[in-house]
């Protein structure tokens, strides 16, 4: 039965442990990136600033999934209130728990073929908005490693561009 059960959830458990990797590696991210750097002002955005779009973009989606309230989390996620890594991950924290609020509303793969409708007025299947989710905020962490990269002054070893 539980493998029965495991296999009509496959996707879903997937796209779960994909959203949890993200989280923890920003959590990681935001634990190793020095104070000094956390928000220094670059020609692009800071570090800090691609943590929060990364962790907002999650939130923003699973807000609208849950609750079908879907705030940009930018008012709310500026660097001047989420100012140290500590603010940082206790928001992250709160993401976690939206994201995972929303997950516990799926009853399996089939769900996933639901249409949603998105802020831009448009419908797509919850799977199409999860990967594009998904996708968005790996960018924005992905922005924010390579800024911490150039900024460290970490050498170009094992680093492709």
């Amino acid at each position: 039965m539980l493998s029965r059960l495991a296999s009509h959830n496959r996707t879903i458990n997937l796209l779960d442990q994909e959203f949890d990797l993200l989280i923890g590696s920003l959590r990681k991210l935001t634990t190793s990136v020095p104070l000094d750097l956390l928000y220094k002002p670059t020609r692009a955005t800071t570090i800090g600033e691609n943590i929060l779009r990364s962790a907002g973009a999650v939130e923003q989606t699973f807000g609208g999934i849950s609750s079908n309230l879907w705030d940009d989390p930018f008012e709310w996620t500026l660097p001047e209130t989420l100012s140290t890594p500590q603010r940082i991950l206790e928001y992250l924290t709160e993401v976690e728990a939206s994201k995972s609020n929303a997950f516990r509303s799926f009853a399996d793969d089939d769900a996933l073929q639901k249409l949603v409708a998105i802020p831009s007025g448009d419908t797509c299947t919850l799977l199409e908005l999860l990967v594009k989710t998904l996708g968005r905020a790996c960018d924005y962490r992905g922005r924010a490693v390579a800024m911490l990269k150039l900024l460290s002054d970490v050498s170009g070893g094992g680093f492709i561009i």
